[in-house]
């Protein structure tokens, strides 16, 4: 039987969604989502997401994890690595990987 440190696992998926949230189709997908709220250009959002990492770490530990647990589905670790599951609902992650065939999956190795 093989274990994983449940730190381990955190650290990667926190990483995993760090990285996601400044990839350019969510970048795109974001100030798209923001237009009707008032005028907002996709730099003000794409700064807004790149500055994500300083403000992560001034996060209290609740915090980050409400926000992980707002975005992460399920985490399944096996032997070959973990895959992420995200929530559709809050990152539309499916059409920035696959032009919108449903479901999103992120996948350690």
């Amino acid at each position: 039987m093989w274990r994983v440190p449940a730190a381990e696992i955190e650290s990667a998926v926190v990483d995993q969604l760090r990285g996601l949230l400044r990839t350019p189709e969510i970048i795109v997908g974001t100030w798209r989502a923001t237009k009707s709220m008032g005028d907002i250009s996709e730099a003000e959002v794409r700064d807004a997401l790149v500055r994500l990492d300083p403000l992560w770490d001034e996060l209290f530990p609740a915090e980050q994890a409400r926000i992980v647990e707002l975005l992460v589905e399920r985490v399944d670790v096996s032997p070959d690595g973990a895959d992420i599951r995200l929530r559709i609902a809050a990152v539309r992650y499916d059409e920035a990987v696959s032009g919108g065939v449903a479901g999103a999956a992120v996948n350690l190795r």
